[in-house]
């Protein structure tokens, strides 16, 4: 089984026109309980994320004005500065946003938010219209499934479907989604073909590989 983002993400989505005021942004921050949203045009397309770091951005640099240490103050990137003189979404967003599709796997999600390091994504039709949003919980809930389930896709799909090995020639055990390869494969090639493709099965935490290489040769 390979889960989708559409599989794991939430439909009902808090979004804001980029008309929005701070203070109407502000209110739905706090009624929420959100860190971010997405901002849509008039076709209910994703053109723009506000998170609550933009919107602290802007009072970060208010209370610069009435007292902050002018050293912090000149800290603040100059992009960053006139952001914080926004008053509408339109102006605090940031923008392009990052998206992702529906169809994309979790797994290319969870990686997405690492490496740009964001909480949650804008879930996009091929249009660019807002589908629905995925978050990093949503994301670790792939970490649900069961031991049995795990073992059975890993003995069914992946040695006797895709590598055609027989669960009597290596044995696998899963405990607490850590799996657990032994046995001796054809061939030191075939087995680590094996252990890389066990460790993108979902809800895999890691694989211990115990085979056993014939010699080569």
């Amino acid at each position: 089984m390979k889960s989708t983002v559409r599989d794991v993400m939430t439909t009902r989505v808090i979004w804001v026109r980029k008309e929005a005021s701070f203070r109407e942004m502000a209110a739905i921050l706090r009624e929420h309980r959100v860190s971010a949203f997405p901002v849509l045009d008039d076709g209910g397309r994703v053109i723009g994320v506000v998170s609550e770091a933009d919107l602290l951005t802007k009072q970060a640099l208010v209370g610069g004005d009435d007292g902050m240490p002018g050293m912090i103050t000149g800290l603040l990137r100059r992009k960053e500065q006139e952001k914080a003189r926004g008053i509408t979404a339109g102006d605090l967003m940031t923008s392009p946003a990052v998206t992702i599709r529906p169809e994309d796997s979790v797994e290319h999600a969870a990686r997405v938010m690492y490496t740009r390091r964001v909480k949650r994504l804008p879930v996009v039709d091929a249009a660019g219209r807002l589908a629905g949003i995925i978050s990093r919980a949503d994301v670790l809930a792939v970490f649900d499934r069961s031991d049995k389930e795990i073992r059975t896709e890993i003995v069914n799909d992946v040695m006797r479907g895709e590598f055609l090995v027989e669960p009597k020639e290596l044995t696998v055990t899963v405990k607490d989604g850590v799996v657990t390869l032994q046995g001796t494969p054809g061939n030191a090639v075939v087995g680590g073909e094996i252990v890389r493709r066990v460790r993108h099965v979902q809800g895999v935490v890691a694989v211990r590989d115990r085979l056993s290489y014939p010699p080569a040769g």
